[in-house]
């Protein structure tokens, strides 16, 4: 009775389809880590097209499994921890890529930077807007935390100021690098700055960053905190058990990414290079592929008048992306004496301060203004024109 109760809780947790799509996924792993440098060295159209296929489906396959597994491990821990799993889980698959790309045979110098405004055009806008458009036609104003918001914009004003404005108006290394010093100096800074912030978000001040709820009777936050944990408390051995089946699962999504990035990074190389496409692409490719099955969450969040967590989602994912990536690539340009270039051009700066006013203009209150929403996806399209039409 025991064995067959603990069967049917784990086929309840992980059912057939989740084991069968993880198995084809690492039957691909298996095969690239064989055949790998064949299938990708001496490539052609047809062939990089094909490659390229079996690993966009492959690798957005697995990322849609993590924001399964992370989507359901926010259910059982609550806000913003849940919310919080799902957007490092993420931006650790970006960093990946990234990396991947920069210790390729090829030289990207700006691949880091090209990712991180990308994700931040994506992300704060095309998203952003998507949700208040969406949103906002089903519930009309929604609501969200202010406070919470602003603390993200500050974050996302402090942390993108000093890795992509501050490179252009230094001396540095010369030609919009840092030098040595700097670059070390600043990956700290910024891994102590996102670590403080983590620790404000999930701890004393996690209940700035959960939904607003309408109403004369209300929970307050930490009551209605200690209530949800009661809940889910009410079977503690069960409970724990599943977190750990998705802790496992979720990693075991994770890992084929990793293993793929290598070929997935010499595919978009070749593919660039050959359709002498704009080399930010290869950024903007990193950052669709990997925040697609995010931005689908946002949106359904929006939609199901749950706005905050769309901005923990969005804002959140741009704040990891600066504080994670910007330390890693840095790092990995020192140690494998690869050149890395952070500073944003001219046009680039002009849409990221005007992101961050409409950002701040959008988000000064309480509500959403569905309006604004259209604005944030003009801004995208402006952004998209100016990637080929420079």
């Amino acid at each position: 009775m025991l064995l067959e109760k603990h069967t049917f809780s784990l086929k309840k947790i992980v059912p057939a389809k989740t084991w069968i799509k993880l198995l084809l996924i690492w039957i691909i792993v298996l095969l690239f880590s064989i055949w790998g440098d064949i299938l990708t060295g001496e490539m052609t159209y047809i062939r990089a097209l094909v490659i390229f296929s079996i690993l966009l489906v492959t690798i957005i396959s697995a990322a849609f499994g993590v924001v399964k597994e992370a989507d359901e491990l926010a259910h059982k821990l609550g806000e913003p921890y849940g919310t919080l799993i799902l957007t490092l889980s993420i931006v650790s698959i970006e960093a990946i890529l990234i990396s991947a790309v920069m210790l390729g045979p090829g030289e990207f110098p700006t691949i880091g930077k090209d990712s991180i405004f990308a994700v931040m055009m994506i992300i704060m806008n095309l998203m952003i807007g998507i949700s208040i458009l969406t949103g906002g036609l089903k519930h009309k104003e929604q609501e969200y935390n202010a406070q919470g918001t602003m603390s993200y914009t500050a974050m996302i004003i402090m942390l993108g100021g000093l890795s992509m404005i501050l490179p252009n108006f230094i001396k540095g290394g010369g030609n919009g690098m840092f030098s040595t010093t700097q670059a070390v100096t600043l990956s700290i800074l910024i891994i102590v700055l996102y670590g403080f912030f983590l620790v404000f978000q999930t701890k004393g001040y996690s209940h700035l960053f959960m939904q607003p709820k309408k109403g004369c009777i209300e929970i307050p936050f930490k009551d209605r905190a200690s209530l949800y944990k009661d809940i889910k408390n009410s079977n503690p051995s069960d409970r724990k058990s599943e977190i750990l089946i998705r802790t496992a699962i979720l990693l075991a999504m994770i890992l084929p990414i990793v293993l793929l990035s290598h070929n997935m990074a010499n595919v978009i190389d070749f593919g660039v290079k050959a359709a002498n496409l704009p080399i930010q692409l290869s950024g903007i490719i990193i950052a669709i592929i990997v925040f697609t099955p995010e931005s689908i969450t946002a949106v359904k969040a929006a939609l199901n008048n749950e706005f905050q967590r769309t901005i923990n989602l969005c804002h959140g994912a741009f704040v990891s992306t600066v504080g994670l990536t910007v330390p890693a690539v840095l790092i990995i340009g020192l140690i494998s004496g690869k050149t890395v270039l952070f500073g944003l051009t001219a046009t680039e700066m002009i849409l990221f301060f005007i992101t961050l006013l409409l950002s701040l203009m959008t988000f000064s209150g309480k509500r959403t203004t569905p309006f604004t929403g259209i604005m944030h996806l003009v801004l995208f399209v402006v952004f998209i024109l100016l990637v080929f039409y420079p």
